[in-house]
């Protein structure tokens, strides 16, 4: 069989019922060789069970997956070899109480690989997460993005055809989802590595992923690429991803280069690029200050409110922000800030964000 011509990953008609409730529903879709594929959907879509099913750690109740040409038998004693042409990456790292560089030797001792060979590999593997500088700290001491880049690097290591990743950037530091983010399009680019992602964020799946598949309560909605997707109604697809921070508005060139954007009720922000006419912008919430008191800054948009909602997400918090125009606006800081200004629903707050932080999308 010529694989080029062919999908790597065939989901066909795939449901998987837990107690009765169906969590995935007659799903289908292909995913190429050399493609990355991003599946994109709310809390409870089903996401992580399909992932589960791809990885061979669930049985699907109904339905078929097919992976290089040959349709996967659950039951068959062969699952071990072909769980070798997968790698998998949990929201949740599994390090155990070893340095870094054990944890990601392990299943290459495991596969019996000569000691030359794993540390060759190990070493290629810590560079393009680049942890080879902690190899020898024990990875129960590592920080939240250090772990999960241990934990990345411990399926890269064993060189992957096909790579399957659970929200694997949730939560973390921007440097850490920079380094995961790089690390992913190097090895789609060098080996030619299939991955298959899930996650809400919008402007990662703009720079990483082909294509796009939106599930909902179990179905898939839509399969395009990203630019397919957001050229329906925002609405229709702000349910599904993670679109806070995302308005259409009208530009206009200012005599300084910059653009102004009248995003309605009186609210305008002041942008890098320049256009005229009608854009959609997006605003990253980790992008924005969130300040107590209005001080002097070189920073073109500056906007009182006061704090809506608060989420708290481990060594981070989000904070939803109604601004005096009534606009909502999402702001991601630390947990340690938010502490330190003792804040609180209704906490009257100021919103700073550079020009060049707003996104054309």
């Amino acid at each position: 069989m010529n694989y080029k011509m062919s999908s790597h990953v065939e989901v066909r008609e795939l449901c998987k019922e837990y107690s009765g409730r169906k969590v995935l529903d007659n799903v289908s879709f292909s995913v190429k060789y050399g493609e990355i594929f991003a599946l994109v959907g709310p809390n409870g879509a089903g996401k992580t069970t399909l992932i589960r099913i791809l990885d061979m750690l669930d049985e699907p109740t109904c339905g078929e997956v097919w992976l290089e040409g040959s349709k996967i038998d659950y039951s068959g004693r062969n699952k071990h070899l072909i769980r070798r042409k997968i790698g998998f990456v949990p929201q949740k790292p599994t390090l155990f109480n070893a340095s870094v560089f054990e944890n990601v030797a392990y299943s290459l001792r495991f596969r019996g690989l000569d000691e030359k060979s794993i540390r060759r590999s190990v070493k290629e593997a810590l560079e393009t997460v680049e942890l080879n500088d902690l190899e020898r700290r024990n990875a129960l001491t590592l920080s939240g993005g250090e772990a999960q880049r241990v934990s990345l690097a411990q399926t890269l290591v064993a060189k992957p055809p096909l790579l399957l990743l659970d929200e694997p950037t949730s939560n973390l530091d921007p440097k850490s989802i920079s380094i995961i983010e790089e690390a992913l399009l190097r090895v789609n680019r060098e080996n030619k590595t299939t991955i298959i992602m899930t996650g809400h964020d919008i402007l990662q799946v703009e720079h990483m992923a082909d294509r796009i598949a939106i599930l909902n309560e179990g179905r898939i909605e839509k399969i395009g690429t990203f630019h397919e997707i957001l050229s329906k109604p925002l609405e229709d697809s702000a349910i599904f991803m993670r679109t806070e921070n995302i308005f259409s508005g009208f530009s206009t060139v200012t005599g300084d280069g910059t653009s102004i954007v009248d995003l309605g009720d009186g609210l305008k922000i002041e942008a890098a690029f320049r256009r005229t006419g009608d854009v959609r912008v997006y605003i990253p919430p980790e992008s924005i200050i969130l300040l107590t008191q209005n001080v002097p800054s070189s920073a073109r948009n500056v906007f009182e409110g006061y704090i809506a909602q608060i989420m708290d997400m481990g060594p981070l918090v989000r904070l939803r922000i109604k601004t005096k125009d009534g606009k909502s606006l999402m702001v991601q800081i630390t947990k340690k800030s938010f502490d330190e200004m003792k804040l609180n629903i209704g906490s009257r707050v100021f919103i700073v964000f550079k020009a060049s932080s707003v996104k054309l999308v």
